[in-house]
């Protein structure tokens, strides 16, 4: 049932909202609930007379009541948990108050207290959002996309709970993660949230913690794999197709192996993608990019190592290594020049436990003959540094403080001005302290983070840290491909939004400001980067020409604001 229509202007902007809901109808709808906000005329047309108190609110009265409620809950979860209560009883609001409140409330609705979140998402579960498709139910995918609240879609976001943030497998709790990455498209894009899915794909779990416990939701049954897995997958994809030609799919927190193995399946086939693997690269390329162009240097001459080799930091090699050549070197010499250390050590290329995705850039035994090692068996993170002298440290690994005064000091002895990115989330897994790094390297090093940083003082300045948040990509991206219904995404039209998130990094203009965008810019960024993608999906034919470019993202926009209400007839 189409509970609600949006009425557009002749230039795409939204003129009105007709519904045939009325009474308690129309307030127990997120999406249509004003709470106080509706007008006097409204409550005699929606018989909403005597059900509010007499006084008619503005959205921005309502936005400063709740914003001295939120600052009274006591800890992060809780201020989550009471963000979440709105947003389940009056969607406007909620993303009205997140937005103007925007780099306070990201980290609470999005990472790290996503992570916490869910956690503790059986014990807080209050109100269902999105669909649940489990593995038991494989032969109903259809039905259960046809039971969805939103009729119009044009993204979806979906998990299988394996790789949640720095926390792995938590089952059938994952969907706070594609509920959240939605909020985010919503707030730094203006993706209209009416035309969104979240979605689970429950294939059980292999935490015991969850499978033992009694408040646990999700099938209790051991992570299918293997046939099972990819058969489910394969009808998952083909259902979504079938109900949704256009729409683009978003993979987010799945295990490292089906991460790469699920997208490379199905990128060709249409328009999807990964942002544990593009958009967390895509990030930290444009970081790259833009610590390079500070330090005076260029790509072709970077060394990068990275401690941590799962889906996020081959997902960054991909990037950089592509980007490498681009800047005209073989592709041979860019993998030689990026250097992997996982569990094992130094990835070499004898070693049997090699994921495919990992053998690229695993070294020879006779590149590193000569150095001087500690354990060739197990070559550290230290010694990569002292031998393969990087440029470029990135951390990956969710190992807190992996970047020790010995490490960051060794690299700075061969490099003036040393890009270090300590990427992990949450802050308690972050690989480094910018405040350390600034000391441990005089003040040098260029720094972009995972998780968020305050501020640094350091020699008599104020110093932000960059935050390397895919939050600054993936919106935009995601704009771009509903404007045009491109057919693919394709790896120019990635690159295209590296470029324009480059482009609006202050240390384009100065070497000494941070690599990336503050957050409460990330709406003009979002849409510089939609613009960039919109371009390049047109010169790359996935997508028809558009004759007005600036109605035609009007037309797919949605703003936190009331609108008008009309009554239509059942």
């Amino acid at each position: 049932m189409i509970t609600f229509k949006i009425i557009r202007n002749d230039d795409g902007s939204i003129d009105h909202i007709e519904t045939p809901l009325y009474g308690k109808a129309v307030m127990i709808s997120p999406k249509l609930n004003k709470g106080c906000g509706f007008t006097n005329e409204e409550r005699e047309q929606f018989e909403l007379l005597g059900r509010l108190p007499y006084r008619v609110e503005s959205l921005e009265d309502q936005v400063k009541r709740c914003y001295a409620q939120y600052q009274q809950e006591p800890s992060n979860l809780h201020k989550n948990v009471f963000l979440e209560d709105i947003h389940n009883y009056n969607e406007t609001l909620f993303f009205r108050l997140v937005r103007d409140h925007f780099k306070e409330m990201l980290p609470i609705i999005y990472t790290p207290t996503v992570g916490e979140a869910v956690e503790n998402f059986s014990l807080e579960f209050r109100r269902t959002r999105g669909l649940y498709i489990s593995y038991p139910d494989q032969d109903k995918i259809e039905t259960i996309l046809d039971n969805r609240l939103n009729q119009n879609v044009e993204l979806i976001v979906v998990t299988d709970g394996e790789g949640i943030l720095g926390i792995g497998d938590q089952g059938m709790a994952g969907m706070d993660i594609p509920i959240a990455k939605l909020m985010v498209y919503v707030l730094c894009a203006g993706v209209n949230p009416h035309r969104v899915l979240p979605i689970q794909l429950d294939v059980g779990t292999n935490n015991k913690r969850l499978l033992d416990s009694p408040c646990y939701l999700g099938w209790r049954h051991e992570r299918i794999s293997g046939a099972d897995y990819d058969n489910f997958i394969g009808a998952f994809v083909s259902a979504v197709q079938k109900k949704f030609p256009w729409v683009y799919l978003h993979w987010e927190d799945f295990g490292r192996e089906n991460a790469r193995k699920n997208l490379n399946r199905y990128r060709n086939d249409m328009c999807t993608f990964n942002d544990d693997i593009q958009g967390t690269g895509a990030v930290a390329l444009s970081c790259m990019l833009s610590g390079v162009q500070a330090a005076g240097t260029d790509m072709q001459q970077q060394q990068v190592v990275f401690f941590g080799a799962g889906t996020a930091g081959v997902g960054i090699a991909d990037q950089i290594c592509e980007a490498m050549v681009r800047h005209g070197l073989s592709k041979e010499q860019a993998q030689s020049r990026i250097w992997l250390i996982d569990r094992q050590g130094l990835l070499i290329d004898d070693m049997k436990d090699l994921m495919p995705f990992q053998k690229p850039y695993a070294h020879t035994r006779d590149e590193v003959a000569q150095w001087q090692l500690n354990d060739d068996k197990n070559i550290s993170l230290l010694d990569v540094v002292r031998n393969a002298k990087p440029t470029v440290l990135v951390g990956c690994s969710t190992v807190q403080g992996a970047f020790n005064e010995d490490v960051v000091k060794a690299m700075a002895k061969h490099v003036e001005h040393p890009i270090i990115m300590p990427l992990s989330n949450p802050t308690s897994k972050s690989e480094a302290e910018p405040a350390d790094l600034l000391r441990w390297t005089d003040g040098k090093a260029l720094i972009a983070t995972g998780s968020p940083f305050a501020d640094v003082e350091y020699g008599g300045k104020t110093i932000r840290i960059s935050q390397s948040n895919n939050a600054l990509v993936f919106p935009g991206i995601g704009l771009g491909i509903i404007v045009t219904k491109a057919k693919r995404l394709t790896d120019n039209m990635i690159w295209a939004a590296c470029q324009a998130l480059m482009n609006c990094s202050p240390a384009k203009n100065d070497p000494s400001a941070p690599l990336l965008p503050d957050l409460n810019d990330v709406q003009a960024v979002s849409r510089k980067i939609a613009l960039a993608v919109i371009d390049q999906a047109i010169k790359d034919g996935e997508a028809e020409p558009i004759d007005d470019i600036e109605k035609a993202i009007r037309s797919v926009s949605w703003e936190p604001q009331y609108y008008p209400y009309k009554r239509a007839a059942m």
